[in-house]
């Protein structure tokens, strides 16, 4: 059975390679040889082409490639109030490789105002035609977890309940927002429910003094508060992340040390699940998906390397799937962006929009 709403049955987690033009305008901006008005003309045509070629793989839902921004998440948080960005250390350490060193920390109360990303919104949307425009945004939790307490200024929230509860207002007023802007596909963006899976990070939680399974009930409840009131006709999904930058990864194990808290217990309308290889464990914590309208969205297509996947593989661990949930519930997506950062994944554009093309046809052909 095909679906006309979101999550389509052929999905996209949300970031494109960046094209040649961007990178050259993002340098000539660094360097004070082009204004901030002359680089938002370069990505607004190259966001306006990224959805056509979107729209020609097949799909029915386009997002922006996230062109205009650096990091998948320091970007949406610079623009809340109460938070600052700042030159880290050192960068995040992925497989074998580290990132810039980036940071953020809340130095203010938390609150949702004229974010940029609204207006990022509206012009995606005044280009989307009659597909279904997409705007992702790191989830909540994010903010808490790289940092932890010591990342939240003390004068501000010495007690972290406080903290979490404007956390949770902030993403609503953010979620109501974005659908008076006219969003009505929101995605949000989470590599903490992966760590909770990971042995290895889990202890790293425990020697920087925190509980992982009080995070995970935590976080739980931040996102239910912040889903409260949700309008009817806006589909909220979760992307579940376990790292992605320059086809790096950091976190590894199955789903269950999560599932009946996220699965059964967070009022999402969409899970994206990455299923891309051994790492990701079994299909049987989807058993904890929520009969109904609640969505699982299997990324077993890779966006870390440029080789095709069979077909008749993809099909199989679908079909593998439904033994855990019904197949309605089910719809196919790449594991995740092909760009978290603006550094992208190690494989082409070709590669990209073929990997694209091979989930609309194994959708096509499934449902």
């Amino acid at each position: 059975m095909q679906r006309t709403t979101a999550p389509f049955r052929a999905d996209v987690v949300g970031s494109f390679l960046r094209p040649a033009a961007i990178k050259r305008a993002r340098e000539q901006f660094a360097a004070g040889e082009i204004d901030a008005a002359a680089l938002r003309r370069v990505e607004d045509e190259e966001i306006r082409h990224v959805v056509e070629q979107q729209r020609a793989a097949g799909l029915q839902v386009v997002t922006d490639g996230e062109f205009r921004r650096a990091w998948w998440h320091f970007d949406f948080f610079d623009g809340l109030q109460g938070v600052e960005r700042y030159e880290a250390e050192q960068g995040i350490q992925f497989n074998g490789i580290q990132t810039k060193a980036r940071g953020v920390r809340v130095t203010g109360k938390l609150g949702f105002g004229d974010h940029p990303m609204l207006e990022d919104f509206r012009f995606l949307q005044s280009i989307s035609g009659d597909a279904v425009a997409k705007m992702t945004i790191p989830s909540p939790s994010v903010l808490h977890f790289r940092g932890g307490r010591k990342m939240i200024d003390a004068e501000v929230y010495p007690d972290l309940t406080d903290y979490f509860d404007d956390l949770a207002l902030t993403y609503r007023d953010a979620i109501k927002a974005f659908y008076d802007a006219g969003c009505r596909y929101l995605q949000l963006d989470d590599t903490v429910w992966a760590y909770l899976c990971s042995e290895d990070q889990k202890q790293q939680i425990r020697e920087r003094g925190d509980n992982p399974d009080e995070l995970a009930h935590t976080y739980a409840r931040v996102l239910n508060k912040a889903l409260e009131d949700k309008p009817a006709d806006l589909t909220v999904g979760l992307h579940v992340c376990r790292g992605n930058f320059r086809s790096t990864w950091i976190s590894e194990g199955g789903y269950e040390p999560v599932a009946e808290i996220l699965f059964g217990g967070v009022n999402i309308d969409a899970f994206f699940l990455e299923y891309d290889n051994e790492r990701s464990g079994g299909f049987e914590p989807l058993r904890f998906i929520k009969p109904g309208h609640q969505q699982v969205v299997l990324g077993l297509i890779t966006t870390k390397q440029g080789e095709l996947e069979d077909p008749q593989s993809v099909k199989a661990r679908i079909k593998e799937a439904t033994q855990y949930v019904d197949i309605n519930q089910i719809c196919l997506s790449p594991q995740c962006g092909f760009a978290s950062t603006e550094e992208g994944n190690n494989l082409s554009e070709a590669q990209q929009w073929d990997k694209l093309r091979l989930v609309v046809d194994i959708a096509k052909n499934v449902w």
